[in-house]
């Protein structure tokens, strides 16, 4: 399975990307944090490590690390706007559930 990316997600990174004037693609991953004991990390990529796993699509690199890939396979991110709040959100199949604030998952 891949990590995936909607239009308006290629779309709102490529922006990002070609405002910022460099940068390879965008990194996903997950940090232990919060209520349920993890979080994603959002982050623009300018080099690539050795171990990075890069996939491809709609044209935007996403790169995990192999620890996060566990935990990501298979997630769908949306970029959604309602109202004045716009952001990325995670489809991920994985998540088993939430915090109440909606911060943290678990798998």
């Amino acid at each position: 399975m891949a990590i995936t990316l909607s239009e308006a997600a290629a779309e709102r990174v490529k922006s990002f990307l070609d405002n910022r004037g460099k940068g390879v693609g965008v990194r996903l991953g997950v940090t232990t944090t919060g209520c349920s004991g993890l979080a994603y990390v959002l982050e623009f990529v300018d080099d690539l490590n050795d171990e990075d796993i890069v996939y491809e699509d709609k044209g935007v690199k996403v790169i995990i690390d192999p620890k996060s890939k566990l935990y990501l396979e298979g997630t769908h991110l949306e970029f959604v706007k309602e109202g004045l709040n716009e952001g990325f959100e995670f489809v991920n199949p994985n998540v088993k559930g939430e915090c109440g604030c909606g911060e943290s998952f678990t798998v």
